[in-house]
């Protein structure tokens, strides 16, 4: 039981820390915080990604993801 409850600290962690990562480094906020949730280390890669230059990327919506399918 002990476990399941330091795992969960640590996901809760490496999920908060990759969102203000992710925030720092100009990525999409919830690709890393997913990730990072369900494998903590992937953290210590964000940390050491270049910056993202330009405009931060994005996942397309749902809604835009059906809007194309149609036409």
């Amino acid at each position: 039981m002990q476990w399941i409850v330091i795992w969960g600290v640590v996901a809760t962690a490496a999920a908060a820390l990759a969102a203000a990562f992710a925030g720092m480094k100009n990525r999409d906020y919830s690709y890393w915080i997913a990730w990072c949730f369900i494998f903590p280390p992937l953290v210590i890669w964000l940390m050491l990604m270049p910056k993202h230059q330009g405009q931060r990327p994005r996942q397309p919506r749902l809604d835009d993801v059906d809007r194309f399918d149609q036409h």
